[in-house]
């Protein structure tokens, strides 16, 4: 990590002090509310703890992560991504920083995991909705089930830190439990894995470039191996980029950009990428949206005649569709692995 700070020329922690920590069982809902809004309004990142998902479950659905990355990439490219963003995508498909990514992507293999409906559900047309795709059960027996419900516990996690959330921004507790946001959410989860390229920002190489998130909150579970840092003021210059340690059974929460717009600027989505160091790294990224048809614009509680709306109003699903779009490979590049 030294020489990564050297090729930076910025301060790196590796200090877990820094982020508040919020204990979803914790009677307390005014100290988590004021814990969680210092956060919101000072970095955008915080750990969440005693959330309800076991310590043995969240081992065995990295066991089962690890097990899909460790099949051939013969095996793994019959279930590319679609045209949704269900399924496995390669190393370099994702490229999040153009300006500093100069000749590749990030170096990173992921699998893309979204609310389940069935082909015929009247909904099943829309981006983001639909069936899944999964690996042979022969495979990896059992593998789709632990998925299956790891997504739906972690959507029980997303739901309480709204309500903390909402409850920040001095709305109702439920103010984000309604149908049209997170009653029937756009939620994706995207098993990661970093094989352990030694990043150099010196010549655009990372693990995963700097880049905000686009919706309203992402859940991130990781392994021991540090790599994830975040840098508070995008516009300062140099830019100062910080360690985030993991915090075993812990989720790392931050805000994304569509919660930014929601509070007019308020609560910060903030900049953060992952620095390879020549280990091996996982990680489950849980990414929460409100439904297609949510139209995100300002909440009255953060907007005044001297604070005006900073951005117009804009539907979820347009939204959420453009940002995938600028980031992703088109798939045609694929077509010579499809036969």
């Amino acid at each position: 990590m030294e020489n990564m700070q050297k090729q930076n020329e910025t301060p790196a922690s590796t200090e877990i002090s820094f982020l508040n920590c919020i204990d979803l069982s914790n009677p307390d809902t005014q100290q988590s509310v004021s814990l969680l809004k210092q956060a919101c309004l000072d970095c955008g990142f915080f750990y969440v703890t005693n959330h309800g998902i076991s310590q043995e479950f969240m081992e065995e659905v990295f066991s089962q992560s690890r097990k899909f990355f460790e099949l051939p990439l013969s095996e793994k490219m019959k279930v590319l991504r679609n045209e949704k963003h269900r399924g496995y995508t390669p190393v370099l498909d994702e490229l999040l920083d153009p300006d500093n990514q100069i000749h590749v992507g990030d170096y990173k293999e992921g699998y893309y995991v979204g609310v389940e409906l069935p082909e015929d559900d009247p909904e099943a047309h829309k981006p983001f909705y639909g069936p899944n795709v999964w690996p042979e059960d022969g495979i990896l027996p059992g593998w789709r089930q632990t998925m299956e419900k790891f997504h739906q516990q972690a959507l029980g996690v997303a739901r309480a830190v709204a309500r903390i959330i909402a409850l920040a921004l001095d709305l109702e507790a439920d103010f984000f439990d309604e149908p049209e946001m997170l009653g029937h959410p756009i939620a994706v989860m995207r098993l990661l894995h970093y094989a352990g390229q030694i990043s150099d920002p010196s010549k655009g190489l990372y693990g995963a470039g700097a880049h905000s998130d686009y919706g309203l909150i992402t859940l991130l579970a990781t392994d021991d191996v540090c790599g994830l840092q975040i840098c508070k003021d995008k516009d300062a210059q140099p830019q100062v980029w910080e360690f985030v340690a993991p915090l075993k059974g812990a989720f790392i929460v931050n805000l994304g950009d569509m919660l930014e717009r929601w509070s007019n600027c308020i609560f910060k989505s903030t900049l953060h990428r992952v620095l390879g160091n020549g280990q091996e790294r996982y990680s489950i990224a849980y990414f929460v949206e409100p439904s297609h048809e949510c139209l995100v614009e300002c909440l009255p509680t953060c907007k005044s005649e001297k604070k005006p709306p900073k951005f117009p109003p804009i539907k979820c699903g347009t939204y959420l569709s453009q940002r995938y779009k600028d980031t992703h490979a088109n798939l045609n590049v694929y077509n010579k692995h499809q036969s």
